[in-house]
């Protein structure tokens, strides 16, 4: 029996890799996978899925309007995959949840489940809502604690703490912080003013 599955982090927990590992494991086993990513994620290019260490496929893109029921090649697939899933809406998340519950296919989502001001995004709380697999994928922050929050930095360095949910960036606008780490940096910042 098909599950729907969403697999999160922080930023730098190499959701993205495992996402792309995940794709190869399914065709070395002779399974059709249909990589799916939102458009609003177009660091790599549009069609494009890259991970820091240098693994990279072409994907489908999702539009914010579409339908993913409407737009799943059913019979041609064995596997969805899905990276930059917190950039769903609610709706694609359901029509997932109907693609595993009714197709019988297995839905591996990868990515955030927070913002940078600790906040779930959309696609994120739906897939808690709805997922039968949850699993955090650990990473580190710079004082070997576990991260967990999405910090999000300035050119000047500075730790951002208003601003627009999404800010499409990698490694040179966001970092994975233990919430300590998080808290104490903007209390610093905030003596310095």
């Amino acid at each position: 029996m098909a599950k729907l599955y969403f697999k999160f982090g922080a930023m730098n927990s190499s959701k993205t890799a495992n996402a792309l590992m995940t794709k190869f494991n399914y065709e070395e086993k002779g399974k059709r996978v249909w990589l799916i990513k939102p458009a609003i994620d177009d660091r790599d290019g549009i069609e494009t899925i890259k991970s820091r260490i240098g693994l990279q496929a072409t994907a489908q893109v999702i539009q914010k309007d579409d339908s993913i029921l409407d737009l799943c090649p059913i019979k041609e697939i064995d596997v969805i995959i899905c990276d930059e899933c917190q950039f769903l809406t609610e709706s694609q998340v359901d029509d997932l949840r109907i693609i595993v519950s009714d197709f019988d296919i297995p839905v591996l989502c990868f990515g955030l489940r927070s913002d940078f001001l600790t906040h779930l995004f959309p696609g994120s709380r739906r897939l808690f809502e709805l997922a039968d697999s949850i699993t955090e994928i650990k990473s580190i922050c710079r004082c070997g604690s576990k991260a967990t929050v999405n910090a999000r930095f300035d050119e000047e360095g500075n730790i951002q703490t208003t601003g627009d949910q999404v800010l499409i960036g990698g490694n040179d606008t966001y970092e994975g912080l233990c919430w300590s780490c998080y808290h104490r940096m903007i209390n610093e910042q905030l003596k310095r003013k």
